[in-house]
């Protein structure tokens, strides 16, 4: 009778462990460097475009170190020496790269530490030397059908996309030359109209527009 329940509950626990993750959401990704392009252009881009980017979550269900996040979002501006990314094989030599976290301004101060340590533990290589972290009022948008997606955090930073068109083809042998930034599902690249940072911290101030610099995605943790 013993053995029996322990096969039961050992089934149990095997079943229980493939659930799904306890945060998912939205994610969505710009740079200053297109991430869908030919191979030329972007040697080309490399060491001269990509210093910054940005990364924006909004949570739409679950909680993280025992707090729940449900409807919150965060993001990550990073400004770095040289070009941002990762091919599919080798990283990038980035050099020294700074940080700004926002926190959506809603959270509670329980909420706010909870996403702050979520942001540090999710994009861990870029956030090793954060010089700010400050709230701002953060709305995420995105239809993956259409690849239309919208991001803002007050006036400090944003992010405007659509979908690809056949007049974005430069050289017809575009692929998606750098992998998102994070570990996400269900990525795909987007046409950049704005990505924008505004705010204080980097000592340097971004605007970039018309670009294949963007994923789409779903997080899960």
């Amino acid at each position: 009778m013993r053995q029996l329940s322990l096969a039961l509950a050992l089934v149990f626990v095997f079943a229980t462990s493939g659930q799904a993750a306890n945060i998912s959401g939205e994610y969505l990704e710009a740079r200053t460097c297109a991430v869908y392009t030919g191979p030329c252009f972007a040697n080309a881009e490399m060491g001269l475009a990509g210093k910054e980017a940005l990364m924006a979550w909004k949570i739409d269900t679950g909680e993280w170190k025992g707090v729940r996040v449900d409807g919150l979002g965060a993001a990550v501006i990073v400004t770095a020496e040289n070009t941002i990314g990762y091919d599919g094989i080798f990283p990038l030599r980035a050099g020294k790269m700074n940080a700004v976290i926002l926190i959506d301004s809603k959270a509670t101060p329980e909420q706010y530490a909870a996403l702050v340590d979520f942001v540090k533990d999710t994009a861990k290589t870029y956030t090793k030397n954060v010089v700010k972290i400050q709230r701002a009022p953060i709305e995420l948008k995105a239809n993956h059908l259409t690849k239309q997606a919208k991001f803002t955090a007050g006036k400090v930073a944003e992010i405007t996309t659509r979908g690809l068109k056949k007049s974005d083809c430069v050289c017809t042998n575009e692929v998606i030359y750098y992998q998102p930034l994070t570990k996400v599902e269900n990525f795909s690249p987007a046409f950049s109209l704005k990505l924008s940072y505004q705010g204080k911290g980097l000592n340097r101030r971004f605007t970039d527009f018309g670009t294949s610099s963007a994923f789409l995605a779903t997080f899960r943790r």
